[in-house]
């Protein structure tokens, strides 16, 4: 089965000039979205190629990215 891509850009599209100059601007927030992204990335790998993987592993890995991604959505909001 094909995951959709839920990297930042593709879920924000519409902050996707203030999402590249906040990662510009503030190394922390770049860094989150970085992890988001790899996190996003090894899910999809996973689910594309069948990997074996512990059903609570991969629901650890994309509750992960969901924090990352409303801590990320919050700053792109406020900011």
């Amino acid at each position: 089965m094909l995951s959709e891509h839920h990297d930042i850009d593709h879920e924000f599209p519409e902050y996707h000039e203030k999402l590249e100059a906040m990662c510009a601007a503030d190394a922390q927030f770049a860094a989150q979205v970085a992890k988001h992204d790899k996190i996003d990335n090894e899910i999809r790998e996973l689910e594309e190629m069948g990997q074996p993987i512990a059903d609570e592993e991969i629901e650890k890995m994309k509750y992960e990215r969901a924090q990352l991604k409303d801590v990320i959505y919050a700053r792109l909001r406020q900011g």
